[in-house]
């Protein structure tokens, strides 16, 4: 292979934009089988109203000593499916009139008949109705065929007034028993932005403790508070306020390694050596236990003022060491080859410091870790507001129980930390009330933001497993599951001990070279709706087991190398390893591109990150010839490999890649508005007259979604992401107007009909696999003859809240994304980089 000493090509010329409606039948389920029974079935659910009706007027009847001002009156109802039925949610948030009945929440059950719906839903006084009446009709037509309103009413098995437990989305196991004081994330619904005082006004009267922290977002705030499900079932009484009820997030969880011998002498050579960056170059900045800055190996790429604390209560200097661990990572990448080397060592970026985690600390209640992490970003934007930066969040939230079987049940769903970490990636703003409330206010294009987060470990009770099969069952950490974030998950080339300490002679490498680390957590087990966790693995360490193998352990040659806090010892090098290790690492990449190029998006920095990764030979190997859907469980476990700096930085004279940076409109009025077609400066010579030797195609899409949190099933009205893109190219042979006639009704003459194209084989993943999330990427292979008719690509919309709430419809700022792609023709003689540099005018310059 040539060596990568070219620029990648940016392609300055912007897409051609069409009006667009996509080809095909819209979407939306099909009829669900009638009830066996519709007479009997109606009348069953007229008795459940009758009896709503009756508890809510004896609730009501009862005196209360809990009195809040501007309070709405009206009741909770939940409704359930048939088992494997969902229920018709927008009929039940029908958002007709200026008082309606509103969806609060969805979750599912599992009962021994299968899946079952469950959503919340709150109607106001006098609204009831709007249900009723519909039975009524229901009822008066049931004889015909298709009955009034029959979508909805068949597909209801049971309506009550809703409880405590029935406002619960996370696990039905994690909700708190009847009498027990614990505390709790309350969601409450935005209306007139009196929600917390109101809340609060009741918890006062309750003598119920609240965290210090609120979080809001466009139509829930989330306030922390501690309670009994019987305060809170008083609560429901009250107040209309409360949406749904979650878990709030344990302490984060860190990594502390072994400590190798004292290493000194080393760090004071590599000071010497080193020259830091300016200080207008771009930045790591490490949200975790501090960083003590005045460590000889990071005092000049960290100054005091960029050291900062979220909580003003603490110091800045890290007592818990792992930031400092995590910074060493953050700027060299690989401290122990800095070390080794004598050769100059002149960075490109540098650090800073937001403590957002202090373990010595005992907070008096738990922490909104979506607010804490807000209030970090603003104070390192605040402090220097033109630098570059990337986001290293290497802490995570474990899952609430250690037990394997209770952690597989995670669907990778959003959280109110997950979805901050998006809205903060998608340029909301922060901003603090009087009453101290955090939220996240209108997005900034030019403030969006790169996350790099690390996936989460793996518990080291489960070392006795199957590394593989444990990792599977492991999903990652919150906020992992962030769409907008790069997660990163670990994998290990240290598999040898020779040299180790005595104590560790017999013992050996769990995971082969190239393999997942032990460590690393996946998204192995999350539902389809969400996207694939890792997306990148770094170096992460491994896992020794006993000669009896009946136990497991850390040895020093396994870890990584890094730097420690001065202690009264004076010792400045320890090792490190898993998820938080490999974030680090990522980190610096994200680093390493954006000092490249200082202009790049966000978008883009991620993109080229995912892009650059690579498959090892042990991971392709677990690929073997499996069908799609083993191949997404791959996918889930190894994201898209092991990314490198040159090949996200460098391209060659056999490896072109081309990056466009470009703003589409998704929708308008509810509609679908615009496709872009970008026809691509294509080296069609040189492939053609390579004929069918085989070449390797790779494209990379990667845009910022706005997140929708509340739970309320995250289907099309309540969809999770505000608009969702996706990719296709052109055909091998299938000309322009074709191509664009295949995707788009709108480019099709009255009475044409829609082009047939030969079936696009050849691509690694497809679109099952690669279209989830907010970063879609695949990989085709094929001969060179067909890759030289495929350089036009086109991005267009498919769902999204932003399409079927016109009222929040953001489209008209239009929506970023990147668009990477690449040619690889490795081991053959020919130049396809040139021939596309001389078409868009770049000069033809070796880069170092």
């Amino acid at each position: 292979m040539a060596e990568r000493n070219r620029t990648h090509i940016f392609v300055q010329q912007p897409a051609a934009a069409e009006r667009y409606t996509p080809q095909g039948p819209g979407g939306g389920g099909g009829p669900v089988a009638a009830p066996a029974n519709r007479q009997a079935h109606v009348r069953h659910l007229e008795r459940q109203f009758a009896n709503v009706e009756s508890q809510a007027a004896v609730r009501r009847s009862r005196p209360s000593t809990v009195v809040v001002d501007g309070a709405v009156d009206g009741i909770h109802l939940t409704f359930e499916s048939f088992p494997g039925i969902e229920l018709a949610l927008e009929s039940l948030d029908s958002q007709r009139g200026r008082v309606h009945p509103e969806l609060l929440s969805v979750h599912e059950q599992q009962n021994p008949a299968g899946t079952v719906a469950v959503a919340t839903v709150f109607v106001p006084d006098g609204t009831l109705a709007n249900f009723t009446r519909r039975l009524e009709e229901y009822a008066e037509t049931v004889a015909e065929t298709k009955p009034k309103h029959a979508n909805l009413v068949d597909r209801i098995a049971a309506v009550r007034l809703a409880s405590v437990r029935a406002l619960w989305t996370d696990a039905p196991e994690d909700c708190p028993a009847p009498g027990v004081t614990a505390w709790w994330e309350v969601w409450l619904r935005r209306r007139d932005g009196q929600e917390v005082n109101r809340f609060k006004q009741l918890a006062a009267q309750l003598q119920l403790r609240t965290g210090e922290q609120t979080l809001g977002f466009d139509e829930r705030t989330v306030v922390m508070v501690e309670a009994t499900s019987e305060n809170l079932t008083v609560a429901l009484d009250v107040l209309d306020d409360i949406a749904e009820l979650r878990q709030p997030r344990e302490a984060p969880e860190i990594l502390d390694g072994a400590t190798p011998p004292d290493q000194v002498e080393w760090v004071d050579q590599l000071a010497d050596r080193l020259t830091p960056a300016d200080a207008d170059a771009p930045a790591v900045c490490i949200l975790d236990t501090g960083v003590q800055h005045e460590h000889p190996l990071l005092s000049g790429s960290l100054d005091a003022d960029d050291c900062q604390v979220s909580d003003p209560a603490w110091s800045p200097n890290d007592r818990a060491g792992h930031g400092t661990m995590m910074a060493g990572l953050a700027l060299y990448r690989d401290v122990g080859q800095a070390l080794v080397s004598a050769a100059p060592l002149t960075l490109r970026h540098r650090l800073e410091s937001v403590k957002v985690f202090a373990p010595e600390s005992r907070a008096s209640s738990p922490a909104l870790y979506g607010a804490v992490t807000a209030t970090a970003v603003s104070l390192a934007e605040i402090q220097a507001p033109q630098r570059t930066r990337v986001f290293s969040l290497a802490v995570t939230a474990p899952p609430t129980s250690d037990d394997l079987e209770s952690a597989s049940r995670s669907t990778g769903q959003p959280s109110s930390w997950s979805s901050s970490v998006d809205a903060l990636a998608a340029g909301r703003s922060i901003d603090i009330d009087d009453n101290g409330l955090v939220y996240l206010d209108e997005p900034d294009p030019a403030a969006h933001r790169l996350f790099v987060i690390s996936a989460g470990n793996v518990s080291s009770r489960h070392w006795d497993i199957d590394h593989l099969a444990r990792s599977d069952l492991q999903p990652v950490h919150d906020p992992a599951q962030a769409w907008n974030a790069l997660t990163v998950g670990a994998f290990t080339n240290r598999d040898v001990l020779n040299g180790s300490e005595p104590s560790w002679r017999g013992w050996s490498p769990v995971a082969p070279r190239g393999e997942l680390s032990p460590h690393s957590t996946t998204s192995v087990l999350f539902g389809q709706a969400w996207p694939v966790k890792p997306d990148i693995v770094l170096e992460g360490g491994n896992i020794a087991r006993s000669p009896a193998g009946t136990d497991f352990d850390t040895p020093p040659h396994l870890q990584l190398l890094t730097t420690r806090r001065r202690e009264l010892d004076n010792r400045l090098l320890t090792v490190t390893c898993a998820t938080s290790a490999a974030a680090a690492q990522a980190a610096h990449l994200a680093a390493g591109i954006a000092a490249d190029h200082p202009n790049m998006w966000p978008e883009t920095v991620r993109a080229l990150a995912v892009h650059s990764a690579e498959w090892t030979p042990a991971m392709l190997k677990q690929f073997g010839r499996r069908n799609r859907t083993q191949t997404l469980a791959l996918l889930r476990r190894y994201g898209m490999g092991v990314p490198d700096l040159r090949r996200a930085t460098r391209s060659a004279t056999d490896a072109l890649t081309l990056v466009a940076q470009d703003t589409i409109h998704p929708f308008e009025q509810g509609r679908m508005r615009e496709m872009h077609l970008h026809d691509l400066p294509w080296p069609a010579d040189a492939l053609e007259q390579l004929g069918e030797t085989p070449v390797r195609l790779r494209v990379t899409l990667s845009y910022f979604i706005e997140p929708n949190p509340a739970s309320r099933g995250w289907k099309r009205r309540y969809s999770y992401a505000s608009h969702l893109l996706r990719f296709d190219v052109r055909r091998a042979h299938e000309s322009l107007d074709e191509f664009r006639k295949r995707l788009n009704k709108q480019a099709l003459a009255e009475e044409e009909s829609r082009p047939v194209s030969a079936a696009d084989d050849g691509w690694s993943l497809g679109s099952k696999a690669r279209n989830t999330g907010s970063l879609h990427t695949d990989i085709w292979r094929g001969p060179a003859v067909d890759l030289a008719s495929r350089g036009a690509i086109a991005i267009f919309p498919v769902s999204g809240w932003w399409k079927q709430n016109k009222a929040r419809d953001r489209s008209d700022q239009g929506a970023r994304y990147a668009l990477v792609v690449s040619i690889e023709t490795p081991g053959l003689e020919v130049d396809v980089w040139t021939p596309v540099a001389q078409q868009v005018g770049v000069p033809v310059a070796i880069q170092t």
